[in-house]
């Protein structure tokens, strides 16, 4: 199994994931591993949508147009 460290989190979402831990009757670890694991594995909505209709019977192939524009820099002056 593989570990991660997060650096710079922030005191008050610390806290909170300690009381959601609590809540949850589990230690802190395991309710981030619960949290990640979720998100995860969660479908791309976009995706998710697609195949929907597809199966519906509502689309059949979705054209997705090429990009043509070019990114450029933000000008604030």
């Amino acid at each position: 199994m593989s570990s991660i460290v997060v650096r710079g989190l922030d005191e008050s979402v610390k806290q909170q994931l300690a009381a959601q831990a609590k809540e949850h009757g589990r230690s802190m670890e395991a309710e981030v591993r619960d949290i990640l694991t979720r998100a995860a594995r969660r479908p791309h909505i976009g995706l998710a949508l697609m195949h929907a209709a597809q199966e519906a019977g509502g689309i059949e192939v979705l054209p997705l147009p090429g990009r043509t524009d070019v990114a450029r820099a933000v000008d604030f002056g």
